[in-house]
């Protein structure tokens, strides 16, 4: 039987919370990673971490996502969990393996503490694709392919220094809001695809109710509701701003919308078409199909 995020919404009426949108987007983060990274000949790994504690729900899924991909093992995959007081986490995983009859190629490892460096050194995971998920305590100079973090909110630009100094260049943040509860989640890679995909979704989510969403690079810090086809309100404003620096390609504003803010590129072609039917912008040459080498600009005056 297959445990995916059809699953997970099942689930979900008993945490409609940032928890569970947090769970779904992990889970749905190891759906799309997987099938690109498992068949690597060096093995692939993956690492929930924290110096904290984690999340066993989200960790049993996690295991249980992978393991919907073992037939698709070309080498070894290692799961790590390593955090402190998580030995409770060992025999539920043992059973969940028992259970769906996972591989041998697929090895679950639970570490109590917090010397992460040292465990992923240990189960030799500098060959392969590594994909982490960890918070604000975790050093993220992994060398990892992915990086899914959770960290307080208002730390976005500190923890997108970090990612970049990891070497992974392709960032997006996003800031949930439920009342006065806050947090931040944000990814990294090196793959324009995979920002892509963690970007397609994050909008896929089920609405959970009193969730919302913040782009921590809106100046206004507007709350918009988890939809497959977002307020674009935030998303007009940060391209205005952008375009005060003078005139840019539509390849190039949709891929600041990728990298800069919380939408997806395709977002980006749908604000610039409303903005020159408004008359905001100007497009260079005048005619023709709004393709990417098209030069935006500020209308005079705006």
């Amino acid at each position: 039987m297959k445990f995916n995020v059809a699953e997970l919404r099942r689930s979900r009426k008993d945490d409609m919370s940032m928890v569970g949108v947090t769970r779904e987007l992990l889970v749905r983060t190891v759906d799309t990673w997987a099938p690109g990274n498992l068949h690597a000949a060096h093995g692939a790994t993956f690492l929930h971490a924290s110096g904290n504690g984690i999340d066993h729900a989200a960790a049993e899924g996690a295991v249980r996502a992978f393991a919907e991909f073992g037939d698709r093992l070309r080498g070894r995959l290692t799961l790590l969990f390593v955090a402190p007081g998580v030995q409770a986490l060992q025999p539920r995983v043992q059973e969940i393996q028992r259970e769906l009859r996972t591989p041998p190629e697929m090895a679950v490892h639970v570490v109590p503490g917090g010397n992460v460096a040292a465990v992923l050194k240990a189960a030799g995971a500098g060959a392969g694709p590594l994909l982490a998920v960890i918070d604000e305590t975790v050093d993220k100079n992994l060398s990892a392919a992915a990086v899914l973090l959770t960290a307080p909110a208002g730390t976005w630009g500190a923890q997108r220094a970090e990612l970049r100094r990891a070497g992974l260049e392709l960032t997006a943040g996003v800031e949930l809001v439920d009342g006065a509860d806050e947090l931040l989640v944000g990814f990294g890679t090196r793959s324009a695809k995979s920002l892509e995909a963690f970007k397609s979704e994050l909008w896929a989510l089920d609405e959970y109710a009193g969730v919302r969403y913040r782009d921590p690079q809106d100046p206004e810090g507007h709350l918009m509701d988890i939809s497959l086809e977002p307020n674009p309100g935030a998303l007009r404003r940060e391209i205005l701003q952008e375009l005060r620096g003078g005139g840019m390609t539509v390849t190039e504003l949709k891929r600041f919308a990728l990298t800069d803010t919380v939408y997806r590129a395709a977002d980006a072609q749908k604000v610039v078409t409303a903005l020159l039917h408004a008359g905001a912008v100007t497009r260079s040459p005048e005619g023709g199909r709004l393709g990417g080498d098209v030069v935006i600009s500020l209308t005079t005056g705006g």
